[in-house]
């Protein structure tokens, strides 16, 4: 049995700016979505045999050549995305194999430098039995709910909150059965598996797989790239 990774990368991004597409974007001379690709094929554990990107509709020609030496011998395949995540993904989905894949991987491009050790854990826990899989790093701020008006309605015990990352793990006839479906609302591929009632399992993420969102992000990014080339 093999692995099958979604990227949806239809996104624009206008929190960072500039011209291209978010997931275009370089970091060292590379885009995000490079990195994020080559991170996922060097997750030799995971043993990742597909690849479906979601881009922008237009440039799927020009990603699949970008893309085609970084996926080694996972087949590639790349698809128009839609106005909203959850639509590039079930997009991705409809071409994700139905036959030998026993795990389908949902990663964003913008953390593009998730460490593989968080891939293969994710991983590993679908193949264990947990039908949904999502990398955590817990909350170090303090958190407050607030109302309408601003005004500070509780403080919960930060200790029983996690920050989500990606890649997110699913048994694939979940992630299809849960994105056939509202999605409306929904922030991640796990939020929709929880409205099936299905218990979502967490394994240890990394400070290293952040969202590029915002253009100090990229700083970051460029900075992490510059300390594993000198390891």
């Amino acid at each position: 049995m093999s692995t099958a990774a979604i990227i949806p990368a239809a996104g624009l991004g206008l929190r960072l700016g500039g011209e291209a597409p978010k997931a275009l974007r370089e970091v060292g001379g590379e885009s995000l979505l490079v990195h994020a690709v080559r991170g996922l094929s060097a997750a030799t554990a995971a043993g990742l045999s597909c690849f479906v990107i979601a881009v922008p509709p237009g440039t799927e020609d020009a990603v699949g050549k970008l893309l085609g030496p970084y996926a080694g011998a996972a087949d590639l395949r790349i698809v128009a995305g839609g106005a909203e995540r959850a639509d590039s993904v079930r997009a991705a989905l409809e071409l994700v194999p139905v036959d030998g894949i026993d795990c389908v991987l949902v990663h964003d491009a913008a953390r593009s430098f998730v460490p593989v050790a968080v891939i293969e854990r994710v991983v590993a826990a679908v193949r264990g039995g947990a039908p949904a899989v999502v990398p955590v790093i817990p909350v170090t701020d303090t958190i407050k709910r607030v109302g309408a008006h601003g005004e500070v309605l509780e403080t919960p015990d930060r200790s029983a909150l996690v920050a989500v990352q990606t890649p997110q793990g699913f048994d694939p006839e979940l992630l299809r059965k849960a994105h056939a479906g509202n999605a409306d609302g929904a922030t991640d591929d796990a939020m929709l598996c929880e409205r099936l009632g299905i218990t979502v399992q967490t394994v240890e993420g990394s400070e290293d797989a952040f969202k590029v969102t915002r253009p100090r992000d990229l700083l970051l990014a460029e900075w992490i790239l510059a300390e594993r080339h000198q390891q």
